[in-house]
């Protein structure tokens, strides 16, 4: 087992978010008791407090979060604020990553 030097914030998204996702003609409807897995984004770990981390990275977290439903920046909200992100989603954050694996970390730049 590894110690990671990196931190996580995990996403929740909230019924903000699902509801303008499911405007979209999809395959499949997408609510919150299907038990959608979060997506976590990896910080760094030496913070001291939440907030200015957030602040830093949330724009950044929204906009992955919304390409994934659709890329077409076109159809987001226009409003990406922070106080829109926090409606649209909850978050836990943490300072601890554990690598269980024996193979190397990748990392791919998107």
């Amino acid at each position: 087992m590894k110690l990671i030097n990196r931190g996580f914030i995990t996403i929740h998204p909230t019924s903000h978010f699902f509801d303008w996702a499911n405007t979209f003609e999809s395959e499949f409807e997408v609510n919150p008791e299907d038990g959608i897995e979060p997506n976590v984004y990896l910080i760094t770990e030496d913070f001291l407090e939440i907030e200015p981390i957030i602040e830093q990275h949330f724009k950044k977290i929204f906009k992955n979060e919304l390409s994934m439903i659709t890329e077409n920046e076109e159809d987001w909200p226009e409003d990406l604020s922070f106080d829109q992100f926090s409606k649209w989603f909850v978050l836990e954050i943490g300072s601890t990553v554990f690598d269980l694996e024996k193979s190397d970390l990748r990392a791919e730049k998107l």
